[in-house]
């Protein structure tokens, strides 16, 4: 029997991260063929030129299509977007994928879905029906979830709003957030080895720091000038991880290179570390801070307190451990204070609304079992 033939589409070291669990689910079954797509800032120099990770995992990078928007314009996304779908179309015709998957939310995916859509591919979407009302991805997921055909909720409120969006009950699961599994599977780090590979002392407390642009507004800059006074106020030591390919994202980048370098020993900026150190960096962190969904998503698990400053995860269910405030100074130091202290602490045991792991294999297993006959037909669900 011919293996079933799953093409990944990964496009940063977020998802790569996210989904990685998973490309080894399907590389392990017999019954399926894995085929790895990068796209995306992982085929960018300026943002870590990170397929090499991939591969230094041992992965076989099938299509490389290059996607990453040439500056920060939003013209340049536009335009990115649009020799997108053309490279798409032209590499999922070529690897003749029996099933696509994608994860999440970035506008690099209206372009694989489009092409997939227009090729006659099925789509599988990982970690629909959420909420980050605070930037451009919101409209995207949600269109991406019309254009897919199964579904793979993080949570179960998330589950029932792909339903009561009219998507069929039986081709929705809620398995949980996959990045939870890896925390799971982590051997992590040694401090010594990070602090060697970060050049940079990790016996002393500090914080993990990661700002993306906020699409929808200009106030991207004010978010990552806001945390870092805040940071400046507590004199607190900072590992600064350096933006995702959105429009906006160099130019927080430059921000933070300057920072780190004005600040030597107290502040190192990374371009890409990698999920594995990733990972170990926030288990020995004393706070995350910034507007990444990590700090909402895998830092609750590790029970680490997170400040989430501005609307960028507006809408997301939230742990105990959590904190949100207002792009401002006073309100990110007020709150760095908040999670620092010892009373909150005790909040970061709370239980995390996106489950407990063991996603990859449930989801491998239900792409292995669909049926591909009529998968490509959706009917609009009316109940609830």
């Amino acid at each position: 029997m011919t293996p079933r033939r799953i093409a990944v589409v990964t496009t940063s070291r977020a998802d790569y991260g996210l989904l990685s669990g998973l490309m080894r689910a399907v590389e392990r079954d017999p019954a399926l063929r894995l085929q790895v797509v990068a796209a995306g800032s992982h085929l960018s120099k300026a943002f870590g030129a990170t397929a090499r990770e991939i591969e230094a995992d041992g992965f076989r990078i099938a299509a490389r299509v290059p996607t990453a928007p040439s500056s920060d314009s939003p013209m340049a996304a536009a335009v990115a977007l649009g020799s997108g779908v053309k490279a798409f179309a032209r590499a999922l015709a070529r690897l003749k994928p029996d099933i696509m998957v994608v994860l999440g939310d970035r506008l690099e995916l209206l372009a694989a879905c489009s092409a997939a859509v227009a090729l006659r591919i099925p789509i599988a979407h990982v970690h629909g029906g959420e909420s980050s009302e605070g930037v451009l991805d919101e409209q995207v997921r949600h269109a991406v979830t019309k254009l897919a055909h199964l579904h793979f909720a993080a949570a179960e409120p998330y589950r029932r709003r792909l339903i009561r969006m009219g998507e069929d009950p039986r081709r929705v699961f809620n398995f949980g957030a996959p990045g939870l599994e890896s925390l799971k599977e982590l051997e992590p780090l040694t401090p010594e080895d990070l602090s060697r590979r970060l050049r940079f002392d990790l016996s002393m407390p500090f914080a993990v720091v990661t700002v993306h642009p906020d699409s929808l507004s200009s106030g991207a800059g004010r978010t990552l000038r806001a945390v870092l006074a805040a940071l400046d106020r507590r004199r607190l030591r900072s590992v600064l991880t350096f933006a995702g390919a959105d429009a906006g994202g160099r130019a927080l980048n430059r921000i933070l290179a300057r920072y780190a370098a004005a600040r030597p020993g107290r502040a190192v900026a990374v371009a890409s570390l990698g999920q594995r150190a990733y990972l170990s960096l926030l288990g020995l962190a004393a706070v995350v801070v910034g507007n990444s969904s990590s700090g909402v998503i895998e830092a609750p698990s590790l029970r680490k307190p997170t400040v989430n400053v501005g609307p960028r995860q507006d809408g997301r269910l939230r742990a105990p451990s959590v904190i949100d405030c207002a792009a401002d100074a006073a309100a990110v130091s007020a709150a760095l204070g908040r999670a620092l202290s010892p009373a909150f602490h005790a909040r970061c045991r709370g239980a995390n609304p996106y489950g407990t792991g063991r996603v990859s294999a449930r989801i491998a297993g239900a792409l292995k079992a669909v049926k591909l006959d009529g998968l490509l037909v959706k009917r609009f669900h009316d109940g609830r």
